[in-house]
C-alpha cells in the first residue's frame, strides 16, 4: 500500500497532527525517566526535573533532525536500547555503597558514558563508516535486533504489575481493548482508541485509582504511606504496606513541589564524570541503536516515499543522531537520544508523514517543557501504571521489530533459523550471565527485578583487568548485543540470495527505479532544500 505525505494547509491543523504524533507516542517519551530515576535513589522532585529535560530535549533535537539529519518524519525521544546498559552502570559494584548523593553521582557517570559513546556514534555516520556497516545490515539483522531490546524487560513488566494488580491488570486489558478491539472505530474521521491507546489507557486507569483512594479502599486504621516501610512496627500495617505503597495515587508529591516555571539548561546536574569502562559499554549499544534507527529510516521511507532511504541519507542521520544524543548527555536525560521506533507505527495508522506537523509538535513540546508542572504530573504516575504500560509499550516494540521481516523471505527456512536462534540465544545467553556465580541463597539488597542488570559483579570473566571484565561481563549480559553478533554472523556467512534477505527492498539501486512520491524538499540537494523550505514557512 503506498502512502502519501498529508500535508494539511494552515498551522492549526498541521500543529494538532503534529501533537498527535506526539501524544500517541506518550510512552515512548516519558517512561524511561520514571524507571531510572527512582533506580537511581532520585526523589519525586528529581524525576520531575528528568522528565522536563527529556521532553525539552526531545523537542530541539526532533527539529534538528528533520531539518539537518534523515528529513524524515521522524521524532526523537529516549530510547529503550539505553534502558538496560543504563541499568547495568546503576547497580554497578562501586554504586551499591553509596548513601544520600545517590542520583546526582550516578546521573554524572551516565552523563560522561552518554557524551562518549555519543561523539562515537556522530563519527560513525559522519565518516561514512555507516555506509560499511550498512553491508551488513538488512531486515534479517533488524528484526531481531530490535525485538530483542523489547523482550529483554520481562523481569520488570508484569512483577510490577502484580504489586497491585487490580489498577495494573485492568490498565493492560483497556490498552489492550483499545488498541485491537476498538481499533477500527473512527470519531470525526480518527481512529481515536487505535492512535491515543496508551493515553486513554492511563487517564481511566488514573480516575479509577483515584476514586478508589479517595473512597478509602486503600486506607488501613493507623497506618501511614509516608512512613517507610523499615520503620513500621505493626505487623498490620507491615501486612498492607505494599498495597498502600503501590495502589494509593496520593503517595507522590511531585506535582505539589514542582515550579510552575523551569528552564532545563545543560550540566544541571554537575560536571560529567569519565570513565572508560561505562564509555565502552555505552559505544557497544550506540552501535545497536544506529540499527534500531536503521530499520525506522526505511520503515517510514517506505511508507512516505515508497522507497527506501539512500546510504547517504542514512548516515547523515546516525551522524546528526549522534550529536543529539551529545545534547541528551549535556542536559542529563539518563539515556540517549535517538528514533523512536513507535513513530512508523504512528505514520502507518495516521497515514500522515508531514514533516512540517511533527515539528510543530516539537515546538509546542519544548513549551510544555518549561511548565515545571507538567513534568511534576507525570512524575506523579503511580509506579504500577508505569510498569503496566511498559508492558505494552516493550511488546509493541519487539513486534515493530519482527515486522521489518516482511521486506524479505519471512516464509524462507535460511531466515527463520537465524532469526529464530537469535531470539532465542538473546535471552538463553544473558541469563547465563546473570546467574553464573550466584548462590541461591545469596540475599540482596537489589529488588528482583533489577537483579539481572547486577552481572558486572559475578559475571563469567575475571580476568587480571577490572575494567575489562566489566566491560565483558555487562555487554554480553545485553539481549540486544547477542541478538546483533548472532545475526550479523549468521545472515552475512549463511548462502542467501538478496530478495531472500531483503537487501533487494532496501538497496539504493531499487530505489533509483522507484518513482519519488515525497515533497520537493527533500528531493532538492540539501543547502537548496532547506532555502526553499524555509521561504515556504514565511510563507513567501
Amino acid at each position: 500500500m503506498k502512502y502519501e505525505l498529508r500535508d494539511t494547509p494552515g498551522l492549526v491543523p498541521i500543529g494538532l497532527y503534529g501533537f498527535q504524533h506526539y501524544l500517541s507516542m506518550l510512552g515512548s517519551l516519558i517512561l524511561i525517566p520514571l524507571v531510572i530515576v527512582p533506580a537511581m535513589g532520585g526523589t519525586y522532585e528529581d524525576t520531575s526535573t528528568v522528565v522536563s529535560t527529556v521532553l525539552f530535549v526531545s523537542g530541539v533535537t526532533t527539529l534538528l533532525h528533520t531539518s539537518f539529519g534523515s528529513r524524515l518524519p521522524l521524532i526523537q525521544g529516549p530510547s529503550f536500547v539505553y534502558l538496560a546498559p543504563a541499568l547495568a552502570i546503576i547497580n554497578s559494584p562501586e554504586f551499591q555503597g553509596l548513601n544520600g548523593n545517590n542520583f546526582k553521582h550516578i546521573m554524572k557517570e551516565l552523563q560522561g558514558a552518554i557524551i562518549i559513546a555519543s561523539a562515537f556514534q556522530t563519527i560513525l555516520g559522519y565518516s561514512g563508516l555507516m555506509s560499511v556497516l550498512l553491508r551488513l545490515i538488512n531486515p534479517v539483522v533488524v528484526a531481531p535486533t530490535i525485538a530483542a531490546v523489547g523482550l529483554s524487560f520481562y523481569s520488570y513488566g508484569f512483577p510490577r504489575v502484580g504489586t497491585c494488580l487490580e489498577i495494573g491488570a485492568v490498565q493492560i486489558l483497556l490498552v489492550i481493548m483499545f488498541s485491537l478491539y476498538l481499533r477500527k472505530i473512527s470519531v470525526f474521521g480518527h481512529r481515536v482508541f487505535l492512535i491515543y491507546a496508551v493515553p486513554l489507557g492511563l487517564a481511566i486507569t488514573w480516575a479509577a485509582a483515584f476514586l478508589l483512594t479517595e473512597a478509602g479502599v486503600y486506607s488501613y486504621k493507623d497506618c501511614d504511606a509516608n512512613i517507610p516501610a523499615s520503620n513500621i512496627i505493626s505487623d498490620h500495617c507491615r501486612k498492607h504496606v505494599s498495597r498502600i505503597k503501590h495502589c494509593r495515587v496520593d503517595t507522590s508529591h511531585a506535582l505539589r513541589s514542582s515550579p510552575w516555571f523551569r528552564f532545563p539548561y545543560p550540566l544541571q546536574w554537575g560536571t560529567p564524570v569519565f570513565e572508560w569502562k561505562m564509555a565502552l559499554v555505552m559505544c557497544a549499544v550506540s552501535i545497536i541503536s544506529s540499527v534500531d534507527s536503521v530499520g525506522s529510516y526505511h520503515a517510514s521511507s517506505l511508507l512516505a516515499a515508497s522507497r527506501p532511504p539512500t546510504r547517504g541519507v542514512v548516515s547523515r542521520g546516525i551522524g546528526l543522531e549522534g550529536l543529539c544524543s551529545v545534547l541528551a548527555g549535556l542536559w542529563g536525560t539518563g539515556t540517549g537520544s535517538t528514533t523512536i521506533t513507535e513513530n512508523v507505527h504512528t505514520i502507518a495508522v495516521t497515514k500522515m508523514g508531514s514533516r512540517r506537523a511533527v515539528e510543530l509538535g516539537a515546538c509546542a513540546l519544548i513549551l510544555l517543557s518549561l511548565i515545571g508542572k507538567v513534568g511534576g504530573f507525570i512524575a506523579s504516575i503511580p509506579e504500577v501504571m508505569v510498569a503496566a504500560l511498559l508492558c505494552f509499550m516493550w511488546a509493541m516494540l519487539a513486534a515493530l521489530g519482527l515486522s521489518n521481516l516482511r521486506y524479505s523471505e519471512a516464509g524462507s527456512s535460511r531466515n527463520i533459523i537465524i532469526v529464530g536462534l537469535s531470539l532465542f540465544l538473546s535471552l538463553s545467553v544473558p541469563s547465563y550471565l546473570q546467574q553464573y556465580g550466584i548462590s541461591p541463597n545469596t540475599n540482596s539488597s537489589v529488588p528482583s527485578y533489577l537483579q539481572p542488570y547486577i552481572v558486572a559483579t559475578h559475571g563469567p570473566f575475571h580476568s587480571k583487568y577490572g575494567g575489562l571484565n566489566y566491560f565483558l561481563n555487562t555487554v554480553l549480559s545485553l539481549n540486544m548485543v547477542i541478538a546483533f553478533l548472532v545475526a550479523v554472523i549468521l545472515d552475512n556467512t549463511v548462502p542467501g540470495s538478496q530478495q531472500e534477505r531483503g537487501v533487494y527492498v532496501w538497496s539504493e539501486t531499487e530505489a533509483a527505479r522507484r518513482e519519488p512520491a515525497i515533497t520537493k524538499d527533500y528531493e532538492l540537494p540539501f543547502r537548496v532544500g532547506r532555502i526553499f523550505r524555509w521561504v515556504k514557512w514565511v510563507g513567501l
